[in-house]
């Protein structure tokens, strides 16, 4: 007789100390999951950053570049200008 109450005492005692593990297995869980979600958070606020950073580039570039097609557009027409004088020029000669 005195096995038989040994045996339900070692599954309440088993399953105390599964319950405990089980416990602190998920403290250590969520301890481990709120610092994954802080370093998601922070990854995500560093990737925004690096984003706004490049948006902040990419403006800069594509100002340079309006300045640039502008500039370009300017040249192209001064050119056209002197080709049209020389060529005035050159006929106005011909025809002395």
């Amino acid at each position: 007789m005195r096995e038989k109450i040994q045996h339900p005492v070692r599954k309440l005692t088993l399953a105390v100390v599964a319950g405990a593990f089980i416990g602190l297995t998920g403290c250590a869980t969520t301890a481990q999951l709120e610092e994954l979600q802080n370093k998601v958070n922070a990854d995500i606020a560093a990737v925004k950053a690096d984003a706004a950073a490049a948006r902040q580039a990419a403006d800069a570039a594509n100002s340079r570049a309006n300045e640039a097609v502008r500039i370009a557009e300017d040249a192209n027409r001064r050119s056209m200008d002197t080709a049209e004088k020389i060529d005035r020029m050159f006929k106005k000669a011909m025809h002395k």
